[in-house]
């Protein structure tokens, strides 16, 4: 779990290489381009969580399916120019809750996506679902539409922390989904969360282990935090303490090494061969087009990188797409990103990276000359949280534990 200290000047060392000019001459950026993944952002929850700051809404009685999905086309249709031709790795159907979706639905949605873009034979397609709106015939359809990976938000197993957190499952419904998910999809992922309100080291592990019981390949394990704009934020519960959460952390990375899984990032754990291709993607600077309300996105072109967000309210955001004589944009941001900015974009997703990445994808992926950042690198090592290896860019054991320090040299 990352927390900041003060980090004092080290002493003096070699000095650093002098910094190139930012851009070769020219005016090609990028030699080549990243990998591409798809997000697609379904915004409806049965209700809102207190914690949550994602871009989730309660749902209607009926859900507008037909329209978000005729609205999904016309995001994807003006998108297409901007991706033209270029394959794709993976697809991720985040929310709010995907699985308030009909199979036809999702079945539609994935037909969409293949017939307009080049998605790989064995591209990734992880689809977010909650305990509380599993149906064992919906899950069957999902997967015979092509899901091979559910992600479950369980949270805990603990009926009194699923209370606090607001859930509007319990612990039998978690598990019922979990075997669910199990018996139609091969791939399947548990959130769980700790330092959750009254919980002790002993409850967190015990979560862990009845997570470990099931026997999925990928657990990702978030530490509670208190988001700006959330209920918890305005009324915050009593929470563990940071040397609790800390002993907490500890202990879960302790016995998930034990159980054979490699803490590969921040909040990730897997077996072998089991990580999250598209997530990896995020980590890596990859690309990733994202449609659907409040979905936001990262383009790389031979001249320039693009950040994009779509309009947060679903209607709004169906509204400007499917009736374009009123005038309004589907688009929140639609940006260039700037040489300045990009040293910290790429640190701040590669450096949660356990191994990091090599040091050459850094200019690969930013179209920057690596000296650019040469004495922040030089600060980080001198500081003990970057590791000395001049071929990868890898965080230290220190480096994980304060990474907002660490990231923050990039700044």
């Amino acid at each position: 779990m990352p927390r900041s200290i003060a980090i004092r000047p080290a002493g003096q060392g070699a000095p650093a290489p002098k910094a190139a000019m930012p851009f070769a001459p020219g005016p090609s950026l990028l030699t080549s381009l990243p990998p591409l993944s798809v997000y697609v952002h379904v915004p409806w929850c049965v209700r809102k969580c207190p914690y949550c700051d994602f871009n989730s809404h309660a749902a209607p009685d009926e859900l507008p399916e037909e329209r978000y999905l005729q609205a999904l086309t016309a995001d994807l249709e003006q998108s297409l120019p901007q991706v033209w031709g270029r394959k794709v790795i993976s697809v991720f159907i985040g929310g709010g809750t995907p699985s308030l979706l009909s199979a036809a639905t999702l079945d539609a949605m994935l037909a969409l996506l293949r017939s307009r873009l080049p998605l790989l034979p064995d591209a990734e397609i992880t689809m977010e679902a909650n305990p509380g709106t599993v149906e064992a015939g919906r899950f069957a359809d999902y997967a015979a539409s092509g899901v091979n990976r559910i992600s479950l938000g369980i949270q805990s197993f603990d009926d009194r922390s699923l209370k606090a957190l607001g859930r509007i499952h319990d612990g039998r419904a978690a598990r019922e989904a979990i075997d669910i998910a199990q018996r139609h999809v091969r791939r399947v992922n548990l959130d769980l969360m700790f330092a959750l309100p009254g919980q002790t080291p002993e409850g967190c592990l015990d979560d862990v282990e009845t997570a470990l019981a099931f026997g999925t390949e990928h657990l990702s394990i978030y530490h509670l935090t208190l988001e700006p704009n959330t209920v918890f934020a305005k009324y915050p519960p009593a929470l563990p303490d940071d040397d609790t959460a800390f002993e907490m952390q500890d202990r879960i990375e302790a016995r998930l090494a034990d159980a054979g899984y490699d803490h590969y990032e921040v909040s990730a754990y897997a077996k072998p061969g089991a990580r999250c291709r598209h997530n990896l993607n995020y980590w890596e600077f990859g690309d990733y087009l994202g449609i659907g309300p409040g979905a936001h996105g990262k383009l790389s072109f031979h001249d320039r990188i693009l950040r994009e967000a779509r309009v947060r309210n679903p209607q709004s955001w169906m509204d400007a797409l499917l009736e374009p004589a009123a005038g309004a944009s589907h688009l929140a941001e639609s940006r260039q990103v700037g040489p300045d900015e990009l040293p910290f974009e790429f640190m701040l997703n590669a450096l949660r990276l356990t191994d990091g990445v090599p040091a050459a994808s850094f200019a690969e992926r930013t179209g920057l000359n690596l000296a650019t950042i040469a004495k922040p690198l030089a600060r980080a090592v001198e500081r003990g949280l970057l590791d000395e290896d001049p071929t990868r860019i890898r965080p230290t054991p220190l480096g994980r534990r304060f990474l907002n320090d660490l990231q923050s040299l990039f700044l």
